[in-house]
């Protein structure tokens, strides 16, 4: 490992008392991706070299993150015995400890740890070069969403088919959709971010009795006018009421009343189902405007939330041959049953219960659908992965999903993973109790605005008051989802969503609105072009020293962030750099500084700023310049 792999430019472009020696290659450091592996790399030699390990052990071990500690490594996970023969190891390290380009010096106050403490100088050059070069690959590359410090190339030649957001059709999307769609997005850029050909898919929910039962209710509630004027919310309106109006008949059956089969809601939507499936023109012609409706609407709400689909598919457009060709795979291989007329996968020795795979009726139920979808899309994609982010509520479908594919002998059967996420609770779409997004982003919007016009001279700088409350409305909504890990429930509060105050998307975007104001605000400071252009013994302080740090910080936050699918460890990450930031601001200023302290301190601000965007980016959020 030597410097010329820490990126593409020459290694006669770094001066000499910050070359890299050669150092050993070592499973799991990437200096290409984190210049601070190199680091790593290095403390891992000399606590290998003392102990007569091998370095491959002793690199997991060397720990970063411990507040005003760089690096640390615990002596007892390599040797054990009395506190004396622990100080023996630990003066065995010191003693034999040289000062170099990565590391300045070694303590170890209780013979437990060793405390490891960076070449602050050359750490910090190499880093901000390492950002600053990747950076601009990314501005020559505008087709790149993110910037490349932090990623890999591990996905190069792969191809990722995700299905995520899905919502239903004829139905407002609400804040019960947004889980699915941000963490969706997030994960999205992850993998592309990484290397991997990525293919969106909103799998809507377009089929099933529902959309008979929403026939029937339009017969009976519907409107031409108000389908014209709103289709969504009279859809959806039309849905409440049936929905209502079954429940109605079933407590007078419960009573004791008969309702004949002709007037019986339920069994009037199965019969339109059923059309439907039969391919009845009138059925599907209904269907159909339904479904188009919904789709150009659900656009322009995904236009609002920047994000986009590569593919918009549904339940609908599973082939009925790969339907029928999973039917007869699992009769054929006698995994099946019967029950009252219905076909059923039998998993109970796999304690998953049985799964219908054909109703008493012929018609197709979600499992049939998926089973042939799968087959849909491994035909197409070729896919090397394929994820569906669906609540953790639909887990026991996904097993009997995977499972069914595995006994049925499908290829792909392990390329399939459902990531899980937790509910949003206290919200029902047949009760008209559910939160829609656009009041949620209306609300959000306002309230964003109202602050914004309390300072009338940064209001009028501001070129498009509305539209820029909106991006930070809707940062407010999406950070306050995004905050706490994906798989926990929560109770979704407007007054939360809405609030500005602490932890929450503003807070982001501020921060990035002051990094971005540093160099508006010292139009007379020459911008450097590369870290050689600064004097980096100029930002040595405690306070930049953190800054730097938790940038350094930023790929691992993008691995976990990949590997663990949890927007959460961005999220955490944008608001401890929004935090350091702020409380550097007052101390590491550029304007009244000498001018080559000034240069070294914009460079700082300018390079964070770049990182922070590169995170908000690959949180689908859009970075302001003011606000």
């Amino acid at each position: 490992m030597s410097a010329t792999t820490l990126s593409s430019a020459p290694a006669s472009a770094i001066p000499e008392k910050f070359v890299f020696p050669e150092l050993p290659t070592v499973e799991g450091a990437d200096p290409a991706r984190s210049v601070i592996d190199a680091f790593k790399v290095a403390t891992a030699q000399i606590v290998a070299d003392a102990f007569g390990e091998k370095i491959e052990k002793v690199y997991p071990a060397v720990e970063m993150g411990k507040k005003n500690i760089d690096f640390s490594v615990a002596i007892v996970r390599f040797k054990r015995g009395k506190p004396a023969d622990l100080e023996v190891w630990a003066k065995k390290v010191i003693d034999n400890f040289k000062p170099s380009v990565f590391l300045s010096a070694v303590s170890t106050p209780d013979n437990k740890f060793l405390y490891f403490t960076l070449n602050k100088e050359s750490f910090t050059y190499h880093l901000l070069r390492q950002i600053s070069l990747t950076a601009e690959a990314s501005r020559n590359e505008p087709k790149n969403h993110t910037l490349p410090y932090g990623t890999t190339l591990e996905g190069a030649g792969k191809h990722l088919v995700i299905d995520f957001s899905s919502p239903n059709i004829a139905k407002p999307f609400h804040a019960g959709h947004l889980r699915s769609t941000i963490i969706g997005t997030v994960i999205s850029n992850l993998y592309a971010a990484n290397g991997w050909d990525v293919t969106r898919l909103n799998y809507l929910g377009d089929w099933g009795t529902q959309y008979g039962l929403l026939s029937v209710g339009f017969d009976r509630f519907g409107s031409e006018e108000e389908l014209v004027r709103d289709p969504i919310q009279h859809l959806f309106q039309v849905y409440v009421k049936i929905n209502a109006a079954r429940d109605e008949q079933k407590k007078k059956i419960d009573a004791g009343e008969t309702i004949s089969d002709e007037d019986s809601i339920h069994s009037q939507a199965k019969r339109v189902f059923k059309a439907m499936e039969d391919g009845e023109p009138n059925a599907i012609a209904q269907w159909s405007r339904f479904r188009d409706l919904s789709i150009e609407k659900l656009k322009v709400t995904y236009e609002k939330l920047n994000v986009h689909f590569d593919v918009y598919w549904g339940e609908s457009q599973v082939s009925p041959e790969s339907m029928e060709r999973a039917v007869k795979i699992v009769q054929e291989k006698n995994l099946t049953c019967e029950d009252r007329g219905a076909l059923l996968v039998d998993l109970t020795k796999f304690k998953m219960d049985k799964a219908i795979v054909r109703k008493a009726d012929g018609t197709s139920i979600y499992l049939t659908r998926d089973l042939g979808g799968a087959y849909d899309k491994y035909q197409k994609y070729k896919f090397d992965k394929h994820i569906y982010l669906v609540q953790a509520a639909q887990s026991l479908h996904f097993n009997q999903l995977f499972k069914t594919l595995e006994l049925m002998g499908e290829p792909y059967a392990d390329k399939l993973e459902h990531i899980s996420f937790g509910l949003v609770k206290g919200m029902s779409t047949r009760k008209g109790t559910v939160v829609f997004l656009e009041d949620i982003i209306e609300a959000a919007t306002e309230s964003m605005h109202e602050q914004m016009r309390s300072n009338e001279a940064k209001y009028a700088q501001v070129e498009d008051p509305l539209g820029t409350s909106e991006i930070i409305g809707t940062t407010a909504v999406k950070i306050q989802d995004m905050a706490g890990k994906r798989i926990n429930d929560y109770d979704f509060d407007i007054k939360r969503c809405t609030s500005f105050e602490g932890d929450f998307g503003p807070f982001i975007q501020y921060s990035h609105v002051r990094l971005c104001s540093v160099q508006r605000k010292n139009p007379n400071i020459p911008v450097p072009v590369s870290v050689n252009d600064i004097d980096v013994s100029h930002l040595l302080e405690p306070k930049v020293h953190d800054i730097l740090y938790h940038l350094a910080l930023y790929p691992t936050a993008v691995k976990n962030a990949y590997t663990l699918h949890e927007p959460s460890q961005l999220v955490t990450w944008c608001f401890k750099l929004s935090h350091l930031v702020g409380g550097a601001w007052e101390t590491v200023k550029v304007a009244g500084a000498d001018e080559e302290v000034a240069k070294a301190r914009l460079f700082l601000y300018i390079t964070t700023r770049e990182v922070l965007a590169s995170a908000m980016r690959m949180l689908s959020l859009t970075p302001i310049e003011r606000m």
